[in-house]
Order: structure tokens, then sequence, then C-alpha cells
């Protein structure tokens, strides 16, 4: 069997232009999305152009890492440097799906409730009592339900005829993502045994499930856009919706594409049973995904 001899010393890369790349990438992307919401004429093709630099990017910054990687550069003090790297990576990760949850949160908890002019059970703790001026002087019909079908102002921001089901796709989605969780586990255990078989079949059987999520979701998209009228223009529940689903399709797409590439990669042989952080990154990346999609199943579908 292969062994990984790794140099002794501590690698440091040469300068890398990739990284700007990949901002002037991420640049587009997100300008041509606002252009997109907001009716712009350039939006499509901006952001397609910033997508087509963002995979680029990806492809050319990874090829340089595999190769270092082959060519015996990554000592056991860069594992480690890889090892931190990517454990922040998922920290700064949490903390951006965080603020969106908080943003829902603070929506369910607070902003609806003084709308509708309702006190919760912690109110006095909080200095916040029933009689607020703004459901008195400016929206004085308005209820506080969640999910929001009517809001404050239905005639400039009409709400959705209904609210997105629980037990149909998203559960069915969430029986899609467990079951990829299991499928990447058992690839890493034919990884770390040398059973090349079991760890092609579990990462094919992975990112084909992964793929079938994302077919789920964009039919569940386009069923609420057609027939709920439940749009990012549909109010908070539609933009909190949109926000923080959209944001975890994205994040299932790259996991995906990184999937494919560490598939290739073992198709090639590049891993051996010591030496994989690669695929112990992405497989973590992974994990993340889903359990950021158990709090989207329970907190945006279910209660």
């Amino acid at each position: 069997m292969k062994k990984y001899h790794p140099v002794k010393y501590y690698y440091v890369a040469d300068p890398s232009f990739w990284p700007i790349i990949g901002s002037i990438g991420l640049f587009c992307t997100v300008v041509g999305l606002v252009q997109i919401l907001h009716g712009g004429g350039i939006g499509p093709y901006l952001m397609a152009a910033g997508i087509l630099i963002l995979l680029t990017t990806m492809f050319g910054w990874f090829g340089h890492v595999i190769r270092e990687s082959l060519q015996g550069l990554h000592s056991e003090q860069m594992d480690q440097t890889y090892r931190w790297g990517m454990l922040w990576f998922i920290v700064s990760e949490i903390a951006l799906f965080g603020v969106f949850f908080f943003a829902l949160f603070y929506t369910r908890l607070f902003s609806v409730p003084e709308l509708g002019d309702v006190p919760f059970a912690f109110a006095k703790d909080l200095w916040l009592t029933k009689g607020s001026a703004t459901h008195q002087y400016l929206w004085p019909k308005f209820q506080a339900i969640w999910p929001l079908l009517t809001n404050p102002n239905p005639q400039l921001y009409p709400g959705p005829r209904a609210v997105m089901g629980t037990w149909g796709i998203p559960a069915f989605n969430t029986l899609i993502l467990l079951s990829s969780a299991v499928t990447v586990t058992w690839a890493h255990w034919g990884l770390k045994k040398d059973n090349h078989r079991q760890l092609i079949i579990g990462l094919v059987l992975t990112i084909v499930l992964g793929f079938i999520f994302e077919g789920f979701q964009i039919g569940e998209y386009y069923k609420a856009y057609t027939e709920l009228g439940l749009t990012l223009a549909s109010g908070i529940y539609g933009s909190t919706f949109f926000t923080l689903t959209g944001l975890h399709a994205a994040h299932v797409t790259i996991g995906a594409i990184m999937l494919t590439i560490i598939l290739i990669r073992c198709l090639k042989g590049h891993f051996l049973p010591e030496h994989h952080f690669a695929f112990e990154a992405v497989s973590w990346y992974w994990h993340f995904v889903d359990v950021v999609w158990l709090f989207l199943f329970v907190f945006v579908y279910w209660l």
C-alpha cells in the first residue's frame, strides 16, 4: 500500500491571485442578484458572470492545493493548519446563518407581536407591555399571526395566499439530507479501511442525494411562486423564507461540487487511509449543511 511522505519543513505557498479573482466573482454575483431583485436589465448576465468566475476560482485554487499535496508539501504542521482553518471557516458559516436566524426569531418574537399589539410572556422583563403606538396609530387592523399571510400594508406588500407545508417536500428533503449524512460517513469508513468500492459508492450516493435535494428545492420554489403567491416581495415571511432556504441551497450546491471534486480525486487514487484531510474537510462541511437544514425544517417549516 502506498505511503504518504510529507516534507519535514513548513511549506509556505507562493502568492496567489485566486483570492482577488474570487472576490471579484462574489461581488459580481451579489450585485447581479440585487439587480435582478430590482428589475435591472444586466442583473442576470452579471450574476451568471460572477458565478462563472467563482467556479473558475474554485477549480483553479483547488488545483493548486491538490498539486501541493501530491508533491508531499503538506507536512503534519501544515495539516493542522488546514484543520484549524476549516474549523474557523465553519464557525464563520455558523455566524452567517446565525444572523439570519436571529432576524427570523426577532421578527416572530418581537416585531410581529408589537405591530399586532400582542403582549408576550416575558414582556414585563423587557419593559414591553400592551399598548403599542405603532399598532394604534399606523396599523390598527393588523393581526399578529405567524406565518404572516396579511402584512401591515397589504396594498403595497400583498401577502402569500398560503404557507409552505411541512410534511411534503420539506420532510422528504430532510430524509434525503439525513441519508446523505449516512452515505458520506459510510464512504469515509471505506476510505479508512482502504475499501475503494465502498468509498466510491458512498460518495456517488451522497452526490446524487444532494442533487435530488436541490431538484425538490427548485420544485418547491416553483410551487411557492406559482401556487402559493409566496415570493420575496410577500413581506417578512417571504423574505426570511427565501433568504434562509436559498442561502442553504447555495451551500448544498457548493458542497455537491466539492464532493464531485473529491470523487474525481478518489478515482485517481489521491487519498490514503492515513492522509485524506481534503475528504474530511468536505465531509465536515456536508454535515454542517445537514445540521443547518434541521434548524430550517424546525423553525421555518414546522414551528
